[in-house]
C-alpha cells in the first residue's frame, strides 16, 4: 500500500505545474485607463470628422513631394548654412541659459536639499505652470515683447527649457541617498555646501545626460520656430515650400537631418565618459 502512494506522489511530482498567470493584485485602474483611452481617440475621430476619401486620395501625392525634395538645389547653399548655424547658437544658447537657471531653481525644488516643503511645492507648481504651455506659445509671446528674431527664440525656448529642468534636475538631486547628506550636516556643513559638493557632483551624469536629451529636442523646436519669425533654418524651409522651391528646401531638411543625428551621437560619447 506505500509503495502504491509513493508512486502517486512521484507521479505527482512529475507531473508539469501550471504556473499561475493571473495576478491577483493588479492595479485595476490600468483597464479604466486604457478603455478611457480607446473612448477618446474614437470620440475625437467623430468630432474632427476627417474626410478619410480625400486622405486617401493624396497619399500618391507624398512620393511626389518626396521624389522633388531629393532634386537638391544647391543655389541658396550659403543663405541654408547661415540659418542652420544661427539655428545651432539659439538652442545651444537658450540650453546654457536654461541649464543654469534649472540647477538654481532644481535645488530649490528637490525637498532633500533645503527640506522646506512649502517652497519646494510652490517652485514645483509655478514650474509645472510654465511646462503646460507650449513652446510655441512663449516663442510668440516673445516675438510681441521682443520683436522678430533670434532673440524671441532664445527667451522663448529658456522659459519652457528651464521648466523642464527643474523638474528633471530636482528629481536626480532627490535620488541622492538621505544617508549621505545626513552624515554630511553632522559635520556642521551649511546646505548650500553640501548641494555644490556632495548633491551636484553625485547628479552630475543625470544632468547631462538631461542636457543632451533637451539639446535634441531645442534643436528640433528651433526648426519649427522658424517657421512663425524666430529665425533659423525654419525660415528657410517655410519659405520654401511656399514658393514651391522644394529643391531648396530638401537640402535644409538634409541638413537638419544630419546635425540632429551628430548631436545625439555626440552625447552619447559623453555620457559614456561620465558613467
Amino acid at each position: 500500500m506505500s509503495e502504491i502512494v509513493m508512486n502517486d506522489v512521484f507521479a505527482k511530482q512529475q507531473r508539469p505545474q501550471k504556473i499561475p498567470v493571473k495576478c491577483k493584485d493588479r492595479n485595476k485602474a490600468i483597464p479604466v485607463f486604457l478603455w478611457s483611452v480607446l473612448f477618446l481617440a474614437l470620440a475625437s475621430l467623430f468630432y474632427l470628422d476627417i474626410n478619410w476619401p480625400k486622405i486617401f486620395s493624396r497619399i500618391p501625392d507624398i512620393g511626389t513631394i518626396f521624389w522633388n525634395l531629393g532634386h537638391y538645389d544647391f543655389s541658396k547653399i550659403d543663405l541654408i548654412l547661415t540659418s542652420l548655424l544661427d539655428t545651432i547658437c539659439i538652442a545651444v544658447l537658450s540650453l546654457l541659459y536654461s541649464m543654469v537657471l534649472g540647477i538654481f531653481f532644481g535645488m530649490l525644488a528637490a525637498r532633500n536639499v533645503f527640506k522646506i516643503n512649502a517652497l519646494s511645492v510652490f517652485v514645483q507648481s509655478f514650474f509645472s505652470f510654465l511646462r503646460a504651455v507650449p513652446t510655441p506659445i512663449w516663442v510668440l509671446l516673445m516675438l510681441v515683447c521682443l520683436g522678430m528674431g533670434p532673440e524671441a527664440g532664445v527667451a522663448g525656448l529658456c522659459v519652457h527649457t528651464t521648466a523642464f529642468f527643474t523638474k528633471s534636475f530636482a528629481q536626480s538631486f532627490e535620488s541622492i541617498p538621505e544617508e549621505t547628506l545626513e552624515a554630511l550636516e553632522t559635520t556642521g556643513t551649511t546646505r548650500v555646501n553640501v548641494f555644490f559638493n556632495a548633491v551636484l557632483p553625485a547628479a552630475l551624469s543625470q544632468i547631462v545626460a538631461w542636457c543632451g536629451m533637451r539639446l535634441e529636442v531645442n534643436f528640433s523646436e528651433c526648426t519649427i520656430l522658424g517657421m512663425v519669425g524666430a529665425g533659423g533654418v525654419g525660415f528657410v524651409i517655410s519659405t520654401s515650400l511656399q514658393g514651391y522651391d522644394y529643391g531648396t528646401a530638401g537640402v535644409a531638411i538634409t541638413l537638419v537631418f544630419i546635425v540632429a543625428y551628430c548631436i545625439e551621437r555626440m552625447f552619447v560619447r559623453i555620457k559614456k565618459r561620465f558613467n
